[in-house]
C-alpha cells in the first residue's frame, strides 16, 4: 500500500479535489500499475474527511478506468497510459549554485558507456572480486548488535577497521601509523574532500602533477582553491618548479597518475625539504601501488617524513572493488581532531556493516591473499598489453616506463592532429581509452594514451589494440 500526498487547499469541492489529484498521480506515473490506495476509511481519517467524500472520489475512478476494486483485497491502480512528460518536474529557474560549481558541472563527466575492450584507467576486474567471502563476512556484521550499535559516534570510522588498516599499511607499505592516525572515509575522494577542508582556505595555492588525477583537482578546486599544475618528468614531480606560496601539494609519488612514473629517493626528499622550509603540506596518494611488477617498491613519503608534513591517502577501490566506497587517511596527530570534525561535519559516518566485513577481511589474511592472487592476474594481462603496443603500434608509440599499478601511459612519438577524432572512431568500434591530454592542463598538453589493463582479459587484449591501432592510422594493417 502507498503512501499519497492530498492538498485539500485551492479551489472545487474536496471530493472533486481529491480525485483529480489522484488522477494527475495516475497519468504522471507517481501511482504505477498495481499500487494498492489505502482505505477510504483510512485516507478519510487522514484527510479529516467523511469516508463518503473519499469514496465517491475512488468510485469516479474506477468508473474511468484508474482503478480497479478487488473484493477483501482493496483498491488497486489499472494499466493506463501515462504522459509523455512523466511525473513534473522541479521549477527550471530559481537559485543559482556558486560560479566554481557551474564550471564544474560544464566539464564532461566520465564515458561509463560498456565496451568490448575497455581499456579506461583506474577499473579493476570485477570477476576477481571474492563475492562469496565477502557475502559470509557481511552476513556476519549484519546483526542485531549492529543496529544497536551508538549512533553518530565514530566518525573516525570503525576502531577495528582503523586498527586493520593500520597493521596493514605498516606490514605492505612501512607507513608509521596506529589506529587513532586512522580516518576511514567514503573513499580517496572524500579523503582528499576532508583535507582540503581542514587545510584550504578559499584562495589558498595548492600545486598539482600536471599531468595529474583530475578529482582531486575538481574537489580542491571547489574548494577555491587556487591550482597550479606542476610538471612532472621520469622523476616525478619537479620540485623546482613548484609555487613558492603552496599551502598543499597533492602527488602520486608511487605510481603517478597517469604517467605511472615512480618518484625518484632524490626527489621524494627534495619535496620534503621543500615542504619544511615552506610550511606547506604534502598530500601521498597511494592509490594503486598494491600491484607491482619486479621493481621494489620505494618507501612513502609518509615513512621519510620527520616533520609531521605529509598525509597519506588510500582507498580499497582498485583491490576490492570501487562500490565498497572504503578508504582511508593517515595524518599527523595535530591534524586528526580536526579531520574527525571535518568528517562528522560531511556525514557523520560510514557504514559500519562494510567498515567490519572489512576489518575482518584484513584481518584473517584474506586481503593479502586477495592481492597476489590478482596481481599475478594483471601481470599476465601488463604483459600482453606491452607486447601487443609493441607489435601493432612499433615505434609510433614511446610507453612510459613504470612498474606498478593498473595501466600503463604512452606517448605518441608524432603529433596527431585528428586524435581525439580518431579515438571517437574507436570507441564506435567497441574500444575505449583514455587520451593523455584529458589529465593536461592547457599549458601543457601532451598527446599519447593512457591504457588500463584491469578488465580486459588476456588472450583478448591483442584484438583490443589492433582495433585502437586501425583506428589511429590512415587505413587498416594486416591482422
Amino acid at each position: 500500500m502507498v503512501d499519497v500526498h492530498i492538498s485539500l487547499a485551492g479551489r472545487g469541492d474536496r471530493t472533486t479535489r481529491i480525485y483529480r489529484q489522484l488522477r494527475d498521480a495516475i497519468v504522471d506515473g507517481r501511482l504505477r500499475a498495481g499500487s494498492r490506495l489505502p482505505p477510504s476509511r483510512e485516507l478519510a481519517g487522514t484527510l479529516a474527511v467523511s469516508r463518503t467524500t473519499v469514496t465517491a472520489a475512488y468510485e469516479r475512478l474506477i468508473a474511468e478506468g484508474f482503478l480497479t476494486g478487488r473484493v477483501g483485497a482493496g483498491t488497486f491502480v489499472r494499466p493506463v497510459p501515462t504522459a509523455p512528460g512523466g511525473a513534473p518536474a522541479a521549477p527550471r529557474e530559481g537559485v543559482r549554485p556558486r560560479a566554481i560549481w557551474r564550471q564544474l558541472a560544464a566539464e564532461p563527466a566520465p564515458d561509463a558507456s560498456p565496451a568490448t575492450y575497455d581499456f579506461r584507467v583506474g577499473v579493476p576486474d570485477p570477476d576477481l572480486f571474492p563475492l562469496a567471502t565477502w557475502r559470509r563476512l557481511v552476513a556476519a556484521e549484519l546483526r542485531a548488535t549492529t543496529l544497536r550499535r551508538p549512533p553518530y559516534t565514530e566518525s573516525a570510522g570503525l576502531p577495528a577497521l582503523r586498527a586493520a588498516i593500520a597493521r596493514h599499511l605498516a606490514l605492505s607499505r612501512s607507513v608509521r601509523a596506529g589506529a587513532d592516525d586512522v580516518v576511514v572515509t567514503q573513499g580517496a575522494q572524500q579523503a582528499i574532500d576532508l583535507l582540503g577542508r581542514v587545510l584550504v582556505e578559499p584562495g589558498d595555492r595548492v600545486a598539482v602533477e600536471d599531468p595529474g588525477y583530475l578529482p582531486a583537482r575538481q574537489a580542491l578546486r571547489a574548494l577555491g582553491a587556487r591550482l597550479t599544475g606542476v610538471p612532472v618528468d621520469g622523476e616525478g614531480i619537479d620540485v623546482t618548479a613548484l609555487p613558492d606560496d603552496a599551502r598543499l601539494v597533492y602527488v602520486t609519488p608511487s605510481h603517478q597518475f597517469p604517467l605511472g612514473v615512480a618518484m625518484s629517493p632524490a626527489r621524494r626528499h627534495a619535496l620534503l625539504d621543500w615542504a619544511g622550509r615552506h610550511g606547506a603540506v604534502i598530500v601521498e596518494d597511494d592509490y594503486d601501488s598494491e600491484f607491482r611488477y619486479g621493481a621494489r617498491p620505494l618507501d612513502p613519503l609518509q615513512s621519510l617524513d620527520t616533520a609531521g608534513r605529509v598525509v597519506y591517502v588510500g582507498s580499497f577501490a582498485k583491490t576490492m572493488a570501487p562500490m565498497l566506497r572504503l578508504g582511508f587517511l593517515v595524518a599527523p596527530a595535530s591534524l586528526i581532531p580536526a579531520l574527525h570534525a571535518a568528517r562528522r561535519v560531511a556525514d557523520w559516518y560510514g557504514d559500519p556493516v562494510v567498515a567490519g566485513a572489512m576489518a575482518r577481511f584484513i584481518d584473517e589474511g584474506l586481503l593479502a591473499r586477495h592481492v597476489r592472487r590478482a596481481q599475478r592476474t594483471y601481470a599476465t594481462r601488463r604483459e600482453a598489453l606491452l607486447t601487443a603496443l609493441d607489435r601493432r603500434f612499433g615505434d609510433r608509440l614511446s610507453v612510459v616506463p613504470s612498474a606498478a599499478g593498473l595501466h600503463v601511459a604512452a606517448r605518441l612519438t608524432e603529433p596527431d592532429p585528428d586524435l581525439g577524432a580518431r579515438l571517437a572512431a574507436a570507441a564506435r568500434q567497441g574500444v575505449a581509452v583514455d587520451p593523455l591530454d584529458r589529465f593536461c592542463t592547457n599549458e601543457n598538453r601532451q598527446q599519447g594514451l593512457a591504457l588500463g589493463f584491469g578488465t580486459v582479459p588476456a588472450d583478448q587484449i591483442d584484438d583490443g589494440i589492433h582495433r585502437l591501432a586501425d583506428a589511429l592510422r590512415d587505413r587498416p594493417g594486416p591482422r
